[in-house]
């Protein structure tokens, strides 16, 4: 082989190498703005992957701070659980009704709670100690497997449910026994005036003979005194308050302290008083309103035997208790306090603990405050004191209708030699 032909030969080897190395850059170059391009799709299908992942935290993060804020609101008591029965949540409510505080609940198996709660309770509702009733309801929470993860727990505030259940009872019941012993006073009453009129008439054919004109004298004095327990009978079942008008609400108060002096200087009483300047006046029949105060009073200076705080209120019911103007007239006491089983007879006719007592007093009282388009609720426990709390309107009550007792009596004929009592009186 020729020089010249050796020469040519490399020439071509190194024509086609560069030939090579020129695809093969070509081919990198563009292997390289292939990976370049998918770099950057890669890039923004990132930042729209973060973008769509931060948008669902935020919206997972409002829809937890909607639950919380859902949850921690309801006056419900709720108590989640997980799948071993373990407490992982419950709300504020919750805390409020057992009194214990959410991080003791939390990591506590649920079972053993909802037995505490149900210790020595056989009835329903459950009656905490604080005094509120309750009701409890729980459930299975399940996956959409169908598989258990978990147990919720709910805790309902009855207690308001209970009170107006117990005030209907009451009611049902007192216009019953009203209506009864309306029938039973207004039977008496007649043959007790003929006893009266022949025992009168006996006194004068007795005038020459004073031991024997005692006796009828005896009869007079036991006749009257029937009387007027038949009188406090009929108060009770056609109580009249329409005397209605605006009364001054601190001499209204005061005029009854006065009457209740006398009981309350052996005992040595201390008077709380306080009366709202927004109440400066009261709608009510001033002298029937005095005698429940009166009685009130008189009944909380013999809860307190050996002394004590007599309190006295008039205050504005808030907005949201009462869906209508109202106040409240409260009288409390420190003294002996009434066991809560017997907090539903309070106002029964003849029910009484006093030995000398006819269990009439909060029995009119109730009618009474009931004639006023009010009502009246007892806050009691043994050794802690007595709140007599009443309810009343504001101001006049406009096409109101007639308490069903009094309604029932309407119609009937009574006899009555003095239907209206003076402010001194009270009933035993």
């Amino acid at each position: 082989m020729t020089l010249q032909s050796h020469d040519q030969s490399k020439n071509d080897l190194l024509t086609r190498a560069f030939q090579e190395f020129d695809q093969a850059a070509t081919v990198l170059q563009q292997s390289y703005d292939a990976l370049t391009t998918r770099l950057q799709q890669m890039d923004l299908e990132l930042a729209q992957t973060n973008a769509s992942l931060r948008e669902h935290l935020r919206e997972t993060e409002e829809m937890r701070a909607h639950v919380t804020a859902v949850l921690e609101s309801l006056d419900t008591g709720v108590i989640v659980a997980d799948s071993q029965d373990l407490v992982v949540r419950c709300n504020h409510s919750t805390e409020r009704l057992l009194g214990i505080s959410q991080a003791q609940l939390r990591g506590r198996r649920a079972a053993d709670i909802l037995q505490e709660i149900r210790k020595d309770h056989g009835e329903y509702p459950l009656i905490l100690p604080s005094g509120i009733a309750i009701a409890l309801s729980q459930t299975d929470l399940t996956d959409e497997t169908g598989t258990l993860i978990g147990k919720l727990v709910l805790i309902h505030d009855v207690t308001r449910i209970r009170q107006l259940e117990d005030r209907l009872q009451r009611r049902n019941r007192l216009e019953a026994m009203g209506q009864m012993v309306g029938c039973i006073a207004h039977e008496i009453r007649n043959p007790l005036g003929s006893v009266e009129l022949f025992a009168s008439l006996l006194r004068k054919d007795l005038r020459d003979q004073p031991h024997l004109r005692t006796y009828a004298e005896h009869i007079s004095v036991a006749v009257q005194s029937m009387d007027r327990l038949l009188s406090n009978l009929l108060v009770y079942t056609r109580p009249d308050c329409s005397k209605a008008g605006w009364q001054e609400s601190e001499p209204l108060i005061r005029d009854v302290l006065t009457l209740a002096a006398h009981a309350m200087a052996p005992a040595s009483i201390e008077v709380c008083c306080r009366v709202d300047p927004q109440v400066p006046q009261l709608w009510c029949d001033g002298a029937k309103m005095k005698q429940v105060l009166l009685n009130l009073v008189l009944n909380a200076v013999q809860a307190m035997p050996e002394g004590g705080l007599l309190t006295m209120a008039v205050t504005v019911v808030p907005s949201q208790v009462s869906e209508t103007p109202a106040i409240h007239l409260t009288v409390g006491d420190t003294g002996t306090g009434i066991p809560p089983e017997l907090h539903s007879r309070v106002f029964d006719p003849f029910f009484t603990t006093k030995d000398q007592g006819t269990g009439l007093g909060l029995a009119i009282v109730h009618a009474l405050v009931e004639a006023h388009h009010g009502r009246i609720d007892v806050e009691s426990s043994p050794g802690r004191g007595t709140s007599f709390v009443i309810t009343l309107p504001r101001g006049p009550v406009q096409n109101a209708s007639m308490p069903a007792r009094t309604a029932a009596l309407a119609g009937r004929s009574v006899t009555l030699s003095d239907l209206s009592a003076t402010e001194e009186e009270t009933y035993e």
